[in-house]
């Protein structure tokens, strides 16, 4: 499920686009194509704040993996404490939060969820919440699942 915060989305004055070029930057001098091939020793190498988006990346991607596993196995506390660690990344590695982001994420959580991420390009204000029981409660909310998606 996802929540909107209320907050304004801006791409350009969200410092999207500079991250986005840190980012660039990084893979161009270490030599990669894209971040998805660094490596944590990698990041180590680069000046702040550029070892802050290689980390947030390399261990992003390894959240992803461990949600899956976690998902397919159905362990929710597994996959709330992942969603949790990927906002405070996003938050304190990607610098891509804001406050209005960081009441509802925390929001989310007291109501709940096993866990809460923001969700969507820069500070788009969009949390994603994950949590158990209750099939219902979508239907107190503006929407509930997609085509193709389902409650878990």
């Amino acid at each position: 499920m996802t929540l909107d915060s209320g907050e304004a989305h801006d791409n350009a004055a969200s410092g999207y686009n500079a991250r986005r070029a840190e980012c660039a930057e990084a893979a161009r001098l270490l030599g990669l194509a894209t971040l998805r091939d660094a490596t944590a020793g990698d990041a180590a190498r680069l000046p702040a704040p550029l070892d802050r988006r290689v980390r947030h990346v390399v261990e992003e991607n390894a959240r992803v993996d461990a949600t899956a596993a976690a998902l397919a196995a159905g362990d929710l506390r597994a996959a709330g404490a992942l969603l949790d660690a990927s906002h405070a990344s996003l938050r304190d590695l990607y610098d891509a939060s804001t406050p209005a982001v960081e009441r509802t994420a925390c929001a989310l959580r007291g109501a709940g969820a096993a866990g809460a991420r923001m969700v969507g390009a820069a500070s788009a204000g969009t949390c994603s919440r994950c949590s158990a029981g209750r099939r219902g409660a979508a239907r107190r909310h503006r929407g509930g699942p997609s085509a193709g998606a389902h409650v878990i």
